[in-house]
This record gives C-alpha cells, sequence and structure tokens, in this order.
C-alpha cells in the first residue's frame, strides 16, 4: 500500500510548519541507514579506498560516510517503518513524490556515496550524494538535499563540524570543490600535527555571500584564506568568484590561491607516492597571490578567445586594457604593484602602457559618475 497523499506546503521550504526536532531525527536516522549499508557496498568502498580514503570509512566518525542503495524507496520503507510520516520524510529532504503518482514516495538518493552534512553544532541536516562507481555517464557527479526548514544550502560549509577542533586551533582555512577534497586535505595532516589547512567545501553551490562570512569569522582566517580548486573551467570560475567575495574589507588575513594541475586535485593528489606531503606543500608553501592567479585566468580566456591577440603591439594594448581592472581591485598598493608587475610580464608591453591604460580606465570610471 502507497504512502498517503501529502498536503502541499503554504511555503516553497520543504518542511515549513513541521516540528524542526523530527526532521533533524530523520535526517539522522537516514545517516545511520545509509552507514550500515555501506558497510555491505563492495564496489562504493573499493571506489573510496582507491581514492585513498579508506581510513575514513574504516573510521567513522566523525565524516559517517555512507552509501543510499539503488533501490528506489529503501530509505523511505526504513523510515516509514520506524515511525516516520510521509510529510516528515518529504519536509527532511529525504523523499519525494513521483510525477504520476503523488501518493507514492521514493528516495531523492539512489546509488550514491553519501556525505552527511553537519550544521556547526553537529547535527546532520542534509547529505551530499555522489554518484556511485557504475553510474551512467549520464549521471550527475553530484547531488544535494532540497532546500528545507532545517537546511539553507548557501548558509552552511560542508566539513565545519567535523573539524571544530581544528578550527578551534587557528587552522588556516582552505577552500575547495567538494566532499572528497576536504577529506583527502584532512587525511593529509596526522593527529599529531598541531597546525595545518583545513578544508571547507560549498554545499553543492557557488560560493555565497553567507559562506564568504563564515569563511572570515574563522579563528585561522588570520593566517589568510586560501581557494583550490581543479585546473579546469569550472575550477577557475570558482577561484574568481571567491576573490570577488572575499577582496572586500574586511579581511583578516592574505587572500591566496592554491591551483593544481590537471589529474592533480587534492582528492587525486592524495593518491600519489609521497601524495599527503604533497598536498600539504601545494596548500601552504606554493599559494600564491589570489589576484595574481585572477589575472593569470582572464588573459588565459582572453588568449582561448583570441589565440593570436598578443602576437603584435595592438592585440598586447587591448589585452593591458581588459586586464588593468584587476589592478583597481587589488586589497593593498603592494598587491596592485604586483599585479600591474605581472601584467607587464605577461603581455610583453611596457611599464608605460600599462599606467597610460590605468589612467585611462580611472577617467572612464570619473565620467560615469558625473551626474
Amino acid at each position: 500500500m502507497g504512502a498517503p497523499r501529502l498536503n502541499q506546503p503554504k511555503s516553497s521550504i520543504r518542511g515549513t510548519g513541521l516540528e524542526p526536532g523530527r526532521l533533524l531525527a530523520a535526517v539522522e536516522a537516514a545517516a545511520t541507514y545509509y552507514r550500515a549499508q555501506l558497510e555491505h557496498a563492495e564496489g562504493p568502498r573499493a571506489y573510496l579506498a582507491e581514492r585513498g580514503l579508506g581510513a575514513v570509512v574504516q573510521r567513522g566518525w566523525p565524516w559517517r560516510i555512507g552509501y543510499a542503495p539503488p533501490g528506489w524507496s529503501s530509505l523511505t520503507r526504513h523510515l516509514r517503518a520506524v515511525g516516520f510520516t510521509a510529510e516528515e520524510l518529504v519536509g527532511a529532504g529525504l523523499s519525494t513524490q513521483t510525477h504520476t503518482d503523488p501518493s507514492r514516495l521514493i528516495d531523492v538518493f539512489r546509488d550514491r556515496i553519501m556525505f552527511p552534512v553537519r550544521e556547526p553544532t553537529g547535527h546532520a541536516v542534509a547529505f551530499l550524494g555522489r554518484a556511485g562507481p557504475g553510474a551512467r555517464k549520464d549521471v550527475p557527479k553530484y547531488i544535494n538535499s532540497p532546500e528545507t526548514a532545517i537546511y539553507s544550502k548557501g548558509e552552511l560549509l560542508f566539513g565545519i563540524a567535523e573539524q571544530e577542533f581544528r578550527v578551534a586551533a587557528r587552522w588556516t582555512p582552505v577552500l575547495v570543490e567538494g566532499p572528497a577534497d576536504v577529506l583527502a586535505v584532512w587525511l593529509s595532516y596526522s593527529r599529531s600535527q598541531r597546525t595545518g589547512a583545513v578544508a571547507l567545501a560549498p554545499c553543492g553551490t557557488n560560493l555565497t555571500h553567507a559562506q564568504t562570512a563564515i569563511l572570515r569569522a574563522l579563528p585561522g582566517a588570520a593566517h589568510g584564506l586560501t581557494a583550490a580548486f581543479d585546473a579546469d573551467s569550472a575550477g577557475r570560475a570558482a577561484v574568481d568568484r571567491a576573490w570577488q567575495l572575499l577582496r572586500h574589507p574586511p579581511n583578516p588575513g592574505p587572500l591566496l590561491a592554491a591551483e593544481f594541475a590537471a589529474g592533480a586535485d587534492p582528492a587525486d593528489l592524495l593518491r600519489r607516492p609521497h601524495g599527503r606531503a604533497q598536498l600539504r606543500t601545494a596548500l601552504q608553501r606554493r599559494a600564491q597571490p589570489m589576484l595574481d592567479t585572477v589575472v593569470d585566468h582572464r588573459l588565459a580566456r582572453l588568449v582561448e578567445r583570441h589565440p593570436r591577440i598578443l602576437e603584435d603591439i595592438d592585440g598586447r594594448c587591448a589585452a593591458v586594457r581588459v586586464l588593468v581592472p584587476l589592478i583597481f581591485e587589488a586589497v593593498s598598493p603592494e598587491e596592485g604593484i604586483r599585479a600591474a608587475r605581472r601584467i607587464v610580464a605577461h603581455t610583453g608591453v611596457g611599464v608605460d602602457t600599462v599606467a597610460i591604460a590605468s589612467f585611462a580606465h580611472l577617467e572612464d570610471g570619473m565620467r560615469e559618475r558625473r551626474p
């Protein structure tokens, strides 16, 4: 017999009007269920071990990685059997109604490696689900829980609750792409180390203003904030967005970027010989000022669109005009001077050309501000 038909909530946010404690209990029960399923899922366990994350699977806490089996309603049936209502399961973002039969509930996550998302006090409120190792190519790599009364994905960072001791010990915050990268950085430091990098990731969304505020408020931000993303177009765009959000004062420490070569993001680097040491070095010793990286990215995109732009003086001057506005985004005069020197070095023009373009940019800005 199918689940009873649900009354549509007045708010578009799932779980509105339901008891928050019951929603939290449902998510916690789901985390326990997923964890138990992983114990018998050889394919996902082998995949995690191959990615260098086997130690995390064996320990359980604090990450509690699990597995959502491929059945349509495995979790839903389990949680209904232990007393949760259909409204609570939908409200917690664990189940959803089918389009053809609204009275039937199916699981939101199926055949996915599950990473619980916890809010700062430690309660699991949502999940990030990675496609299982045998998933079709057209299946999204990651999906995350929908917005609910207990979960707003733009207001949390994955990994804060699990690393509360490192955060309190003022470890340097590092912004990475996803949960596997968070775990890779976490594993690259031993329990005996007293300082290092603490990795955090947006919960399946672009970096938001709320997440930026969380990063700035971390004790270790005084040492700096580092962005470490994949060396692909999405990763470059993520660094550029992080710069735009983080560059505005107040900035507790320097803004840095640690980029990786193709196929060498934190999670992939972990598997290489001496990968843990290489990862620590990439994050803490080889990170460069974030604005330098943004200059490089903007020029790379320009060259991709116009491959011959740097072959003559007119093209180089045009490239300078595109890059010069970044000088005025610098958070300090020293950083602006360094960005100008970088533009000179990368475009092959003289310092005077960059200076003229800078004055022209200032004049354009003044004209735009005139009434």
